[in-house]
């Protein structure tokens, strides 16, 4: 007899009927730790739980999210209460959450917390400390595995925004033991022998123990101590390292990383454009101003008339002059007057008009005189009439 066969489609739903009828399932309380988180942007969450020996798959739908009294992180220890079921689709079983609460926090996550807290308090992730990413760097440092995809994509982003950049790879691990160390060396090796103007440190996604490497304190130091710009770029957007709270730059992936530290070499041409344009109109517009302001400058009548300004100034000077020299004529002619009318009154005070009006002056020994007790008999005197002087002696005095 021969076997009809069936799809994959069948056989998935026929396990899915089986784990559904299976009460002990239905209903399942079990306790792990958190790895591999992620909140997707409906609304759900994913992530695995595991103990030391075992992994499942974890849902919960956003309709059961508001009950959770806190936010889940790899890490975290969980209680969860669901059902296991298998998602026809993909072949797979998982656990489709109800309810979650705390069950204490891996001793990973315990350490992550511990190292952030001292490392923050004794200010490594101080903006302060942050330096300053170049602009256009020539060289870009990559401390990565050397297989993985990262220095692809690094590559990939930097050659199309700036084919004239260069990439100097220095391969290191990035999981597993001694890999911090590694990168410890690496980030030493580059600032030794300034290898490069920036550095990008970085892997790609994974669960806490993956990233680990770059949640140690020896990386965490060598990062704070560079004297060259370090643009962490460790897992995805989500994932958060103790790497990135001390790099002077974070970037949500590689790819990112490499955006942030290679500009866009077309964007730059078309800024560089951009602004020969604005400061060509910006000329013409000045150029346009200034001849404006010559037209205006000529037409005006200084330029027209160059001597007008001269001769208006002279007829002024000419007409000062006038008023100077009359000014002058007058104050003379008012002394004139002036004088003229004193002499008049001097000359009528003038004992010489009173010898004109028949008056005679007699003077002895040169003083006039006045009585007769001022001569005696045979004094000689001098008696002045308007045509002269006559000579005479004191014969007689009569009083």
């Amino acid at each position: 007899m021969e076997i009809k066969p069936i799809t994959v489609c069948e056989l998935n739903k026929y396990i899915k009927n089986k784990v559904d009828s299976d009460e002990f399932l239905n209903n399942v309380y079990v306790k792990g730790e958190i790895s591999n988180f992620k909140l997707h942007y409906t609304g759900h969450m994913y992530f695995t739980l595991k103990d030391e020996s075992a992994i499942i798959k974890c849902i919960m739908f956003k309709g059961y999210t508001p009950n959770l009294t806190f936010m889940p992180k790899d890490g975290m220890k969980v209680l969860v209460l669901g059902t296991v079921s298998v998602f026809e689709r993909d072949g797979v079983y998982q656990i489709y959450c109800k309810a979650m609460k705390q069950d204490g926090m891996g001793s990973l996550y315990e350490e992550y917390q511990k190292l952030k807290a001292k490392l923050e308090k004794e200010g490594l992730f101080d903006v302060s400390h942050k330096k300053k990413i170049p602009m256009f760097p020539g060289k870009i440092g990559v401390l990565t595995s050397s297989t993985g995809a990262v220095i692809r994509d690094i590559i990939n982003v930097s050659t199309r925004r700036n084919p004239n950049v260069h990439i100097l790879l220095l391969p290191v691990p990035v999981q597993g033991e001694g890999a911090a160390e590694k990168i410890a060396q690496g980030i030493r090796k580059m600032n030794e022998e300034n290898l490069a103007d920036v550095l990008i440190i970085g892997r790609g996604g994974g669960s806490l123990e993956d990233l680990w490497p770059f949640n140690e304190e020896i990386v965490a130091r060598e990062i704070y101590n560079s004297k060259l710009p370090i643009i962490s770029a460790v897992g995805h957007e989500t994932d958060f390292t103790i790497a990135d709270f001390v790099a002077d730059l974070r970037a949500p992936t590689p790819s990112a990383a490499a955006e942030l530290a290679v500009p866009n070499i077309e964007d730059v041409k078309y800024d560089i454009y951009m602004y020969q344009n604005r400061y060509k109109v910006a000329l013409k517009r000045k150029v346009e101003l200034m001849k404006l302001r010559y037209e205006k400058c000529m037409t005006r009548r200084v330029f027209k008339e160059p001597l007008q300004k001269i001769n208006e100034r002279a007829i002024t000077l000419d007409m000062l002059v006038k008023s100077i020299k009359n000014s002058t004529i007058n104050k003379l002619n008012e002394a004139k007057a002036n004088a003229n009318k004193a002499i008049s009154k001097l000359d009528a005070l003038s004992p010489l008009k009173t010898l004109l009006r028949g008056y005679s002056i007699v003077e002895k020994d040169g003083k006039v005189v006045k009585k007769v007790e001022d001569v005696n008999i045979n004094d000689e005197l001098k008696i002045r009439v308007s045509n002269g002087n006559i000579n005479t002696k004191v014969v007689e005095k009569v009083n």
